[in-house]
């Protein structure tokens, strides 16, 4: 299923009541019709039986025809209600598939009767997780034949994640209200809940290359390093890049190759280690470095910047085989996706250090990095410290679970603020988040810190600049 349209479930025959051919079908069909009698259908069957009963003892004939009509009601209503075949297709629609924690999506739901018979009453249920909120319930007067119903509901989550909506469930029910029989459509779909994403303020960041000014990095245009001569014309080329003189040698249309701009790389590393981290719940720690790596990754691709996803167990996400980066245009939008989808189930690893993380780093200079860190020991500190001198820009937001246990307002440890200045003697852009922080609030104090340091006139090489 799809957020741009509806999808069918079991097309053709959705929901089909009748039994099967053989005995064992008809038995099995019979006790299933009798167990959809409801409670007004059980009570004039058990009146039905005592009447009959009282009927037979004291002898009395117009007694007992009554007995028979109450008993006879509810179970003729049951064998017509299995035996009646309705062929009624069920589909499902998200809008949107992909929705932020705390923001509401809405679940369109369509129903078709496509056989030739008009439906009786038809009450439709939805199965949601608790978390998205109580389960929707609707009733359908009766569907003309080749009909349609719509109907919609909304659905909310504080918790990020990956949430099934359905199977859909029909119950018919008889004009008496005797019987109801359950059907279940087999199709369901999945409601994505990807962590909150913050706008943040733009600042001048290292790496950044969107033309051939000065500083800027340059790749070669399509060819690849290897592309040391003019190539072949391509549908699409610029005329004006023709080399006539290759085109003369070569007897074919040469195209002159051309420089253009690199786009500057990103890392945004998460740390999800499970003893770094204390609390659960919307307002974790855990929470608010989940919901700034995908601001900070958002923010990034929106900057024009390649980026990539990695966590402390040397997971990088896309990882398509580009070192690991975005690539540009549709690849681009499809990567990002990927990323708040990973984000959207990412859970606490068993990974006591950063090792897998910091082999991944130390190919060499992979731009700028962007560090959300959770509880760090002195030598998980120094292996981050060293992170700073495989990449290029390094900016670390430290999360202490004894400032966050304590709430709004409290002031970092001395653990932290022994962890923050290993990081800043190794150059990094640390600051330390306090319980509840704003994202924007704690970026512009880094981008603060960062321009403070190089008034200072300490180094700022790999840093913001």
């Amino acid at each position: 299923m799809t957020a741009g349209g509806y999808h069918t479930a079991d097309p053709g025959g959705g929901f089909a009541d009748g039994g099967t051919t053989s005995d064992k079908g008809d038995k099995s069909g019979l006790r299933t019709a009798l167990s959809g009698l409801t409670t007004r259908g059980r009570s004039f069957l058990a009146a039905g039986i005592a009447a009959a009963i009282c009927a037979y003892v004291l002898g009395q004939s117009d007694l007992l025809r009554v007995g028979l009509l109450l008993a006879a009601l509810p179970l003729v209503c049951a064998g017509v209600l299995y035996r009646t075949r309705y062929r009624v297709a069920g589909s499902r629609r998200l809008s949107p598939a992909r929705v932020p924690a705390s923001a509401e999506a809405r679940v369109h739901l369509r129903i078709d009767n496509i056989s030739r018979l008009p439906t009786g009453l038809l009450m439709l249920q939805d199965r949601v997780p608790y978390v998205l909120g109580p389960r929707p319930r609707f009733v359908l007067d009766r569907v003309e034949a080749s009909g349609r119903r719509e109907v919609s509901y909304r659905v909310r989550s504080d918790l990020r994640g990956r949430y099934p909506l359905g199977p859909l469930q029909l119950r018919l029910t008889d004009p008496f209200g005797m019987c109801e029989l359950t059907r279940s459509f087999s199709a369901y779909d999945t409601l994505t809940v990807i962590p909150r994403v913050e706008a943040l303020p733009p600042v001048r960041l290292t790496g950044e290359a969107k033309g051939y000014g000065e500083g800027r990095q340059r790749s070669l245009a399509l060819a690849g390093e290897d592309d040391v001569i003019p190539r072949g014309y391509r549908y699409g080329d610029d005329l004006r890049r023709v080399h006539w003189r290759s085109t003369a040698r070569y007897g074919e249309l040469m195209v002159r190759r051309e420089e253009q701009p690199q786009r500057a790389r990103c890392t945004v590393l998460l740390d999800t280690r499970e003893y770094a981290f204390q609390g659960a719940g919307p307002d974790s720690a855990f929470e608010w470095a989940v919901s700034g790596a995908a601001s900070a990754l958002v923010h990034m691709l929106e900057r024009g910047f390649s980026v990539r996803l990695l966590t402390d167990t040397g997971t990088s996400v896309p990882g398509d085989g580009s070192d690991g980066f975005t690539s540009a245009g549709q690849g681009s939008a499809d990567a990002a996706g990927l990323m708040m989808d990973t984000l959207a189930v990412v859970d606490h690893s068993d990974m006591a250090s950063f090792s897998s993380a910091y082999d991944v780093l130390r190919g060499g200079n992979e731009g700028l990095l962007i560090a959300f860190f959770g509880d760090l020991d002195e030598e998980q500190a120094a292996v981050a410290a060293k992170m700073r001198r495989r990449s290029g820009g390094a900016i670390a937001f430290l999360l202490d679970s004894e400032v966050w246990a304590q709430g709004a307002g409290a002031a970092p440890s001395a653990r932290c603020a022994e962890r923050l200045r290993m990081l800043q003697e190794a150059g990094w852009t640390a600051v330390a988040v306090p319980a509840g922080a704003s994202l924007v609030e704690v970026w512009r104090q880094a981008d603060r810190d960062r321009s403070g340091a190089h008034t200072a006139g300490t180094s700022t090489a790999g840093g913001w600049s």
